[in-house]
């Protein structure tokens, strides 16, 4: 997916803030990183690395003495690398982007047609955040250059702007990514996350609406652009991304977790010894299934994180696997003759889940039974970066589709639709296959009424199918 956090100050250097905000990001991010400040006497100054073998505190604190001035950008990102430096009739200015562009190649093309030139990564792809700043300066100001933006991407694209005169925070129009202003006496802040801001001195001041877009300053903020009606912000913000002390749009990310599994676990009649969250993002559900269901929560799953901090994602499958199980290591004598269930964010492939569970199996489980934190995934997501498949038929939901009607497309609003025939048959075979002993799914509406928004303003695509491009009908403010 990716973060991006920015700062500006009246006096202070905006260095040591803009280093720590940018790294209270590295959990939405394993690819690559990069900082750009500016300051009249230096003008800008920009840095990039890889994270893929390392941490971000690694690759910039022997350089943060480098980035001077008031003002600065940060970006961990999953895709391009970031910042981009551009000059143009707007001005010279830095821009980092959270952004998922589907017609990318469409266009380049045009942009090609026109005699503009666009750079390329080695493996022959377009940056996309060239490409977001190529369509910005069409424009005659900033604000239009961005509504440039909005209007011709089709994916999802949240952005912050370095200028000569301050920082330009934009949302996506659909609001899928959040972008939220934090300040302090005598500075300002634009972060992804509102977790960066606690232990740097910032309060949440202002969470930036869908299309919405701001200048901001030292001194505060002034809107360029209202924000637009309606919204689809993310539900797997609060599901899988989120950091737990984080917020967005007013509702936080361990209290949307333990309400949800609170929710399951009241509705849930199996019989369990314990509960246990799978590691991290499966905790604050666990803690909540067990309240709700009348059981003791035990850490039967501990991560190891002296060498797996966080999350680590290599881009081959096989070693995603591996890595993936060399970073929990369960609890024999926790699970021993134990009626176990776990807690987990969702089921792509469930390659891991099989694996474990045989594992547990392995070491004296006397049953595994999982519950996931949302609804099966149905859907592949064209709207952010929610997983490194590269394909629906990655899904086990549309293998087992396939499988079952010979067809991964045929039905797909039945088997997504909890209780129907189809649904029913769906999730038990998903639990024979990973060899649990039960298999629940979050129901959609249990997920709805944990975040506390409005079902129209939450996009759940990847479960029922359900997008921007339907919401005219929708009855939502």
């Amino acid at each position: 997916m990716g973060g991006i956090f920015g700062t500006i100050a009246k006096e202070q250097p905006c260095a040591n803030d803009l280093f720590y905000g940018t790294d209270y990001h590295s959990h939405l991010g394993t690819r690559r990183a990069g900082m750009a400040t500016y300051s009249p006497e230096d003008g800008f100054f920009r840095s990039i690395h890889s994270l893929e073998s390392t941490y971000f505190r690694t690759r910039f604190e022997p350089e943060l003495g480098k980035f001077k001035g008031n003002s600065g950008i940060g970006v961990i990102s999953d895709t391009d690398a970031q910042p981009l430096l551009m000059n143009s009739h707007l001005g010279k200015f830095a821009i980092v982007t959270v952004a998922k562009i589907n017609n990318l190649e469409e266009i380049s093309d045009e942009m090609l047609r026109r005699n503009m030139p666009l750079s390329e990564f080695s493996s022959g792809r377009i940056n996309p955040t060239e490409l977001v700043s190529l369509l910005i300066i069409q424009g005659s100001d900033f604000v239009s250059g961005i509504e440039e933006v909005y209007r011709r991407i089709k994916g999802s694209c949240t952005m912050l702007l370095l200028t000569e005169d301050g920082l330009i925070a934009a949302r996506d129009s659909w609001g899928r990514t959040p972008l939220v202003l934090g300040r302090k006496d005598g500075a300002y802040a634009v972060a992804s996350e509102t977790t960066s801001f606690a232990n740097l001195g910032y309060e949440v001041d202002y969470f930036l609406g869908p299309g919405e877009i701001v200048k901001v300053g030292a001194d505060g903020f002034t809107q360029l652009r209202k924000p637009n009606r309606k919204m689809q912000i993310c539900s797997f913000l609060w599901i899988y991304y989120g950091f737990p002390t984080s917020i967005y749009e007013g509702k936080n990310v361990e209290q949307m977790r333990y309400e949800s599994g609170r929710i399951m676990g009241q509705e849930d009649e199996t019989q369990v010894d314990i509960a246990s969250g799978i590691p991290d993002s499966g905790i604050g559900m666990a803690l909540g299934y067990a309240a709700g269901h009348g059981v003791p929560y035990q850490r039967a799953f501990c991560k190891y994180t002296p060498t797996w901090p966080r999350s680590f994602t290599p881009v081959n499958q096989s070693m995603r696997n591996l890595v993936a199980k060399m970073k929990l290591i369960p609890n024999r004598a926790i699970l021993k003759d134990r009626r176990v269930l776990f807690c987990d964010d969702s089921i792509v492939r469930g390659t891991q889940l099989r694996d474990s569970t045989k594992l547990l199996h392995g070491i004296g489980a006397k049953e595994v039974h999982m519950r996931i934190a949302c609804p099966p995934l149905i859907h592949a997501c064209p709207f952010v970066n929610f997983t490194s498949s590269k394909s629906k038929m990655e899904l086990i939901t549309r293998q087992i589709i396939q499988d079952l009607e010979g067809d991964p497309d045929r039905n797909l609003d039945a088997y997504a639709t909890a209780g129907t025939p189809e649904y029913e048959r769906m999730v038990s075979e998903i639990a024979r296959r990973l060899n649990l002993d039960s298999l629940k799914f979050s129901k959609l509406e249990s997920i709805i009424s944990a975040i506390g928004l409005e079902k129209c303003q939450v996009c759940t695509h990847c479960f029922d199918g359900s997008s921007a491009y339907t919401l005219e009908e929708e009855n939502c403010q």
